[in-house]
């Protein structure tokens, strides 16, 4: 699996591994060319020291994730621990020995790379996202919204861009994922400013699916998909994508 990972980097990054330690030579660091930021490091373990049941060595590998939610989501799937010898607020350790499966581990090295990447490649190469964002009713009502138009104007989230798909969570009463939405334009001047609410640009959404209130609630997305709140944008599990996309 180490060897699968290491080829998998090299062609789909072109980036070859860096061996910086002398006492540690089987450690490798995968760096970003332009900003030297590493987005994954590759280390021989023993297998106690990370949750495996076995004091042999086995290759392990840290990666980034910034959704906090998310790595909390990750940290419980077998395989997968707060990071060895890293931040664990901001860096995974996945086990290389087979628990995680291989796509999987593909998909944490994206995401690492994409997060690590410096601001102009990220602009430059970072592929539509999916968020979850919420919906308060008590502010606005997006359902008649929605049943007078398949597009309308949305306060535009922090990193939200062209392309990328939002799931409208909207909240009490009805507490539930009921909008897929796709972001037609963003960065519209607007400014808008009350006691609970702060505008300073705006996005367009455009309606691509409705969910049943009985689909996606809160409570199925805490018991199945580890999602315990929905305050403000945030990425969308795997899990959870393939569902909302049957």
């Amino acid at each position: 699996m180490k060897e699968i990972v290491f080829s998998y980097i090299r062609k789909k990054y072109n980036v070859s591994p860096e061996y910086p330690w002398a006492k540690y030579d089987d450690n490798a660091v995968f760096r970003h060319e332009d900003n030297r930021k590493w987005f994954a490091l590759v280390m021989d373990v023993r297998g106690d020291k990370v949750g495996a049941d076995t004091k042999e060595r086995i290759p392990v590998i840290n990666l980034k994730v910034d959704d906090p939610f998310f790595r909390d989501m990750l940290v419980r799937q077998d395989g997968i621990i707060p990071a060895y010898h890293m931040n664990k607020q901001h860096w995974i350790t996945v086990l290389l020995d087979g628990t995680v499966p291989e796509g999987n581990v593909f998909d944490l090295i994206d995401i690492s790379y994409r997060i690590t990447a410096s601001a102009k490649k990220k602009k430059a190469e970072r592929p539509p996202k999916d968020w979850i964002i919420p919906s308060n009713p008590k502010y606005y009502d997006v359902i008649a919204a929605f049943e007078e138009a398949d597009e309308i104007d949305w306060k535009q989230g922090a990193g939200i861009k062209t392309g990328d798909t939002v799931y409208l969570y909207v909240g009490a009463p009805v507490s539930a994922i009921l909008y897929k939405c796709r972001v037609t334009e963003t960065d519209i001047p607007y400014f808008y400013q009350d006691d609970n609410l702060t505008i300073t640009a705006l996005m367009k959404i455009k309606l691509q699916r409705k969910y049943e209130k009985d689909q996606f609630t809160f409570a199925r997305l805490n018991d199945e998909f580890g999602i315990y709140a929905v305050r403000g944008p945030r990425g969308v599990p795997n899990s959870l994508k393939n569902s909302l996309e049957e």
